[in-house]
């Protein structure tokens, strides 16, 4: 009886940690939707600058030197 007691302890601690995860998972994409659409914004706005300001092919859209 006692093994039974510590398996229904155990399992309702991993469902505890596992609820616990799901939320933390939920929040992070969330955030990391959020980032992108930011990331996304600021790239346009600075492409924009840089048409503005004259430049041909924007920074962000340019090949490493390297390539």
């Amino acid at each position: 009886m006692e093994r039974i007691d510590k398996t229904e302890e155990l399992i309702a601690h991993l469902a505890r940690v596992v609820d616990d995860l799901s939320e933390i998972v939920a929040r992070q994409e969330s955030q990391i939707a959020r980032l992108e659409r930011r990331v996304e914004m600021l790239s346009q706005r600075e492409a924009e600058r840089e048409l503005e300001a004259g430049g041909g092919i924007p920074l962000a859209d340019q090949r490493p030197p390297h390539w």
